[in-house]
């Protein structure tokens, strides 16, 4: 990654990232969704200068999708790794993303790497990979999405240190749309004070609120000449809601807006 990735700090948390790094301890980011958690691993990684290898998780992934695989090809069986392998081979930040969505026997492949041990065994090569100085494991996931059926189990989540995210101060998100989108600060303010109301509806009908993400794309959306409002109703409701009664109350905020 050659250019910085655009994040604006909301506390210590940079401080308190590069001393988990420099102990070489596995970290866990929660929080809502589109609130800066990937953005945030990506420009620590650009801050530290390693590289990162990120892995979207999903229900069907298996330990082979992290640790390899053989494969078949015109010379016969080749082992490829996974890339949770060749970040530890090559020292690499290994970032898992919403990983509450894999299987939880596919995590369990992550605990011999985020203790002393700090090594990967792969048994279809009868081969232990020990990570490189350099390695670092990083999981994220939105704790607003769990339940009995997908969240870590303890013993995975006593493995890491965490950093809790939401969303910013309304100053401070607002200065983030500007600098995503160039859109002027008036205009960003609006989006965050609408963002504000639909979030305030979270528990009572919306499972999740306006993320700082949706700001963005109104903010471009307007930018490409689409007019506020449609922008708004584009971005920050028809995505988050089905249901015609929130969808009318958030319509309502937009145009008092």
């Amino acid at each position: 990654m050659t250019s910085e990735p655009l994040y604006h700090p909301q506390g210590d948390e940079l401080a308190l990232y590069e001393a988990a790094y420099a102990a070489r301890l596995p970290v866990m980011v929660k929080g809502p969704t589109g609130c800066g958690k990937s953005r945030f691993v990506e420009h620590m990684a650009w801050r530290l200068g390693k590289p990162l290898i990120t892995v979207a998780c999903n229900e069907d992934m298996t330990a082979s999708d992290l640790v390899g695989r053989y494969l078949l090809d015109s010379q016969g069986t080749r082992w490829v790794d996974g890339p949770l392998t060749q970040a530890a081979r090559i020292g690499a930040i290994c970032y898992l993303d919403e990983v509450v969505e894999a299987r939880q026997d596919t995590t369990v492949v992550i605990h011999a790497l985020t203790d002393h041990r700090r090594c990967l065994p792969i048994d279809k090569k009868a081969e232990v990979v020990q990570a490189h100085p350099d390695f670092q494991l990083v999981i994220s996931y939105n704790p607003g999405y769990q339940s009995a059926m997908k969240d870590l189990k303890p013993s995975t989540k006593q493995r890491f240190v965490a950093f809790d995210f939401d969303y910013p101060l309304p100053d401070l998100e607002a200065q983030i749309v500007v600098s995503e989108t160039g859109i002027d600060i008036a205009t960003a303010t609006q989006l965050v004070r609408i963002a504000g109301a639909a979030r305030a509806l979270k528990g009572h009908g919306l499972s999740e609120g306006v993320s700082t993400r949706l700001l963005v794309y109104a903010a471009q959306l307007m930018r490409q000449g689409v007019a506020p409002r449609d922008a708004c109703r584009m971005a920050m409701v028809r995505p988050i809601t089905d249901d015609l009664d929130i969808r009318q109350s958030l319509d309502h905020a937009i145009d008092a807006c």
